[in-house]
């Protein structure tokens, strides 16, 4: 095995430091109490309070009174915090309606008016109108965004794509990347970048000109995601850049905080007890690359592939991410020839063709007859099939050798009555066997259609469609699994 170096340098723990204060930096041992002390059924909840005093006002409270006779943590917390409730939705179930009117009718329900920064909240502002999942989701996610944008132009609302477009732009413009949402505790990681595809998608409503005015924004969430890689010597990695022994670069995923997370820090806490013989600092960094991963959880990061206490996310070089970012060098050279700058267009060109060389010769697993993850400290594929092996057929990097080996390994292995499984592991996580999800069949519809395999492409579309209405009709509801 090679001894691959993880540099952690004084420039990342200074970008750490930083950062907005996250609910676990600004309360302490309160927090740590509360969350503990499991007086809220969700671990998000507590972190998604707004104070109504000032957070160093709250601590001194709770200093003073936290061992007084009769303290009600819970009812301190009422005090002081204001309890944000879940959004519940407003649709009439009572009259029936068809599935594309309640689409229709859900962004407004999830639509959210910007508000002012205060710096005291856990929430990020942001200068637009936006839409969020809903329920405990009240803030944006990165790749989610782009599937709304998505859908929010097929419902004609192509204010609000741009409103959204604009949004990342501007977290970008603040904090250097696209955060996995705008909350402060998730500022220490992004999530697979789509930011060059919700670029691209608002260039084909409005022309050309989105690429110069998005320029640069690209190049900072490019910026992001190669730090570290000038002087990084062959064999090392640092933060989300790998060199490999021959001097390839490829990406993974990461985080830059080796602590529970404010969002399931419970959680988090439970898995390090019940993995007593591991780091807990190194389990907690894995655990929140593979939140960055948007795969939260899946045993395709798990070495034994089975347990989340065997999480392996930032060892592994993944498919889905290197091909994101082939699109952004892709959609980076188009940006700068369209400002008239031939010298960046052709060096991002090379460096696409650099990647989609490295995707097809270290990502493709030929016993798996599909694309997977490498592992670049064993300097050796993980063996793991998953729906992830699309992705190259989606952004146009697969050889069509390769591509017709896809096809037929999505259609015998992962292809069910309901869509695509992401894995064929059985282990209780969302993001295995036998969950689909939407942007995962959307991306293998796509991938196929690209290399001419319309039936299997179809195939699937109408099995994932029948699902969601068969699933609608009787409850009133999207939320599938097939």
């Amino acid at each position: 095995m090679d001894n691959f170096d993880v540099r952690e340098s004084e420039a990342q723990l200074q970008h750490i430091r930083e950062l907005p204060l996250t609910p676990s930096d600004q309360y302490g041992p309160l927090f740590f109490h509360v969350q503990s002390a499991h007086i809220f059924q969700d671990s998000k909840s507590f972190p998604d309070m707004d104070p109504i005093e000032e957070p160093a006002v709250i601590v001194s409270a709770y200093e003073r009174e936290k061992h007084q006779p009769g303290f009600d943590l819970k009812a301190f917390v009422g005090d002081h915090f204001t309890i944000n409730s879940p959004s519940v939705s407003k649709s009439d179930r009572s009259s029936p309606r068809s599935l594309l009117t309640h689409v229709h009718a859900l962004w407004d329900e999830l639509y959210r008016e910007p508000r002012k920064q205060r710096i005291d909240s856990s929430l990020l502002a942001l200068p637009n109108p936006y839409v969020v999942p809903g329920g405990r989701f009240d803030e944006i996610y990165y790749w989610d965004s782009y599937f709304t944008m998505l859908g929010l132009g097929q419902s004609g609302r192509n204010g609000l794509v741009r409103s959204m477009l604009n949004n990342i732009a501007s977290l970008i413009a603040q904090y250097g990347h696209v955060p996995n949402g705008n909350r402060t505790y998730y500022l220490s990681r992004s999530q697979p970048p789509w930011f060059a595809k919700m670029v691209q998608l608002v260039a084909e409503m409005d022309g050309d000109r989105v690429y110069a005015g998005y320029l640069p924004q690209l190049k900072r969430e490019y910026e992001y995601w190669m730090n570290g890689e000038a002087g990084l010597p062959p064999g090392e990695a640092c933060r989300r850049v790998v060199r490999l022994k021959d001097g390839t670069l490829l990406n993974r995923y990461w985080d830059d905080r080796a602590t529970p997370r404010d969002e399931s820090w419970r959680e988090d806490v439970g898995t390090a007890r019940r993995t007593f013989a591991r780091d807990s600092g190194d389990l907690w960094r894995n655990l929140r690359a593979g939140a960055e991963s948007g795969w939260d959880f899946s045993s395709r990061w798990f070495e034994d592939g089975q347990t989340l206490g065997s999480i392996e996310t930032a060892s592994l070089l993944p498919v889905d991410l290197n091909c994101l970012l082939f699109d952004l060098e892709c959609t980076l050279a188009h940006a700068c020839g369209v400002v008239g700058d031939a010298t960046n267009a052709e060096n991002f060109v090379r460096r696409s063709i650099n990647r989609a060389n490295a995707i097809r010769n270290y990502l493709w697993d030929p016993s798996l007859q599909a694309f997977g993850d490498y592992h670049f400290a064993r300097r050796e594929l993980t063996h793991r099939l998953t729906v992830a092996t699309a992705y190259p057929l989606y952004m146009g990097v697969a050889t069509r050798d390769q591509a017709n080996r896809v096809s037929s390994t999505l259609r015998s292995e992962l292809l069910r009555e309901g869509g695509l499984a992401i894995t064929l592991n059985r282990t209780g996580q969302q993001w295995d066997f036998p969950n689909g999800w939407a942007p995962m069949q959307y991306i293998a519809v796509q991938g196929l259609r690209r290399y001419g395999y319309r039936d299997l492409a179809c195939s699937i579309a109408a099995r994932w469609i029948r699902t969601n209405l068969t699933y609608y009709q009787h409850t009133g509801l999207l939320l599938t699994f097939p």
